[in-house]
């Protein structure tokens, strides 16, 4: 049986980069936007729905966090970590220089990331937030030649955009993490050595209190449990209610978690396992 695959589209995001590094043969699906791949799945429509999580220059991407908690609640499977190389697109008819650009289109995270170069080179260019890189290039190559995308080569490729500029991003070491979510791991097979392992903890406070968050850390700490992250985000209940997603460098087992969960528990902490999955460094 063919495995379906859901991702953020259209044709030409990083998503799908990251899809078609990860996966081959399977058949391939794009959604306009995040909360309708993870729909997607949560409705058997599709088997894997894979989705932005975090980009190493503008951190979390909130929308994907934000519906995993509070809408659609999804275990994460597996983990791809891809370089992102932003370029600046445009029809191949425009051959005027930088300052004749007089809009430019992209995801709010891309925008963001080149915002030093759009600031020092572009500045009187107003900016049109889509719903993905590849969407921007898609809405560049319908219109006139004044106008300019932030993608990919594959978004240049797939809308028949030239690269103007390459490279464009304000920071070198440029990589988006993306997340794997399936109702079956069963589904999942990815032909790639596994650099990591990961287990991602929701956990919630019962009141904000003085040294609350202190020993929460100690639980992990007194451990010997690395964490590469903790974040914390709106429980949308109220100012000041939050809730910490948590990343520990290693798998999940049968001794410490129970035994942090317990401890937490005991603290009136509620503790929720996001997923416990292998982590992918694909080099594209």
């Amino acid at each position: 049986m063919t495995v379906k695959i859901g991702y953020l589209g259209p044709k030409g995001t990083f998503t799908k980069l990251a899809v078609d590094a990860a996966f081959n043969g399977e058949d391939k699906q794009a959604f306009d936007t995040i909360p309708a791949c993870i729909d997607a799945i949560d409705g058997d429509e599709i088997d894997i729905g894979v989705v932005p999580l975090e980009n190493s220059i503008e951190g979390t991407v909130h929308l994907t966090v934000d519906y995993l908690v509070h809408q659609v609640r999804l275990p994460i499977v597996a983990e791809i970590v891809v370089p992102i190389q932003q370029h600046l697109l445009v029809r191949p008819d425009f051959s005027g220089d930088l300052e004749e650009i007089k809009e430019i289109h992209s995801h709010r995270q891309a925008i963001a990331q080149c915002h030093q170069y759009i600031h020092e080179y572009m500045p009187k260019a107003s900016i049109h937030y889509t719903s993905s890189t590849g969407k921007a290039a898609e809405i560049v190559s319908t219109r006139n030649t004044s106008i300019a995308a932030i993608g990919n080569k594959l978004a240049a490729a797939e809308f028949g955009l030239s690269i103007y500029r390459d490279n464009i991003h304000d920071y070198p070491n440029n990589h988006t993490r993306f997340a794997v979510l399936t109702k079956d791991k069963h589904n999942i097979h990815i032909h790639h050595e596994v650099n990591a392992e990961k287990t991602s903890l929701l956990i919630t406070l019962p009141s904000d209190y003085a040294g609350a968050l202190h020993q929460v850390l100690s639980a992990f700490a007194w451990r010997k449990m690395n964490l590469s992250k903790i974040e914390s985000r709106p429980m949308k209940t109220g100012l000041g209610n939050y809730f910490f997603i948590v990343d520990v460098n290693q798998p999940y087992d049968d001794v410490l978690f129970p035994s942090v969960k317990a401890e937490l528990e005991a603290l009136g902490c509620s503790v929720t396992i996001l997923g416990t999955y292998p982590v992918y460094q694909l080099n594209i």
